[in-house]
């Protein structure tokens, strides 16, 4: 009898969940994620500090934007991958931006001699942006289990 019952009324709340709308996809493209600060990373651009500089993530692990003095870039550490952002779509919250990865490029920069590495409680990113151009590092806090904190 408690089964029958209880089978009732499962069976009465997969009826009423599925007789709400899902959400539109445009709703989602609509709203853009928030992009949180990294804090305690360093970047060195042609091995110097740049004057002007932020690195932000989000809850995707291995995604990174970072802005570097008018330009931005969205840095994929698992792909080894690195695209072009127009800054106009880049809206600064505070110390947080909104971007939605739905306006990233479709083609990635040429980025020759891609390396990867764990340096003691860093993780060290370093790449060049085309054959010739110049160099940008990332060093971006690791976990004590040895996994990127963002």
């Amino acid at each position: 009898m408690k089964i029958r019952s209880l089978l009732v009324a499962l069976a009465i709340f997969s009826l009423a969940i599925g007789s709400f709308p899902p959400l539109a996809r445009s709703q989602w493209s609509e709203k853009k994620p928030l992009w949180k600060s990294v804090q305690f990373a360093i970047v060195k651009f042609n091995d110097e500090a740049p004057k002007s500089w932020n690195i932000y993530h989000t809850e995707k692990k291995g995604l990174l934007l970072v802005h570097l003095w008018k330009r931005y870039l969205l840095i994929d550490t698992k792909e080894q991958e690195a695209y072009e952002i127009d800054p106009q779509t880049v809206k600064p919250r505070g110390n947080d931006v909104e971007w939605s990865p739905a306006d990233k490029p479709d083609q990635p920069l040429e980025t020759p001699e891609w390396k990867t590495r764990d340096v003691g409680s860093m993780q060290l990113v370093r790449f060049r942006l085309g054959k010739d151009g110049h160099v940008l590092e990332l060093q971006i806090p690791i976990l004590i289990n040895g996994k990127p904190a963002y």
